[in-house]
């Protein structure tokens, strides 16, 4: 699921070089992304339901945060 979300992430912002699996994301990633580009993809990929209610920074601020998002929503499907 990490080398997933990382592709997502280097694909849709390939200047920021998510190659390695411990890089943080710093916490202007919600300035950062395109979000209705990041949530599609999110949820495309891993078949989740992330909304706008869910863009926190306390989601979005590490690959590690977005993980425990996303296996969360998958729990509660």
């Amino acid at each position: 699921m990490r080398e997933e979300l990382m592709e997502i992430l280097g694909r849709l912002r390939p200047e920021l070089e998510f190659e390695k699996e411990d890089k943080l994301i710093d916490d202007g990633i919600l300035d950062s992304f395109d979000l209705v580009s990041l949530i599609g993809e999110i949820n495309d990929s891993f078949d989740v339901e992330v909304s706008f209610d869910d863009i926190e920074p306390e989601n979005f601020n590490s690959v590690e945060a977005m993980l425990a998002l996303i296996t969360k929503l998958q729990e509660e499907d």
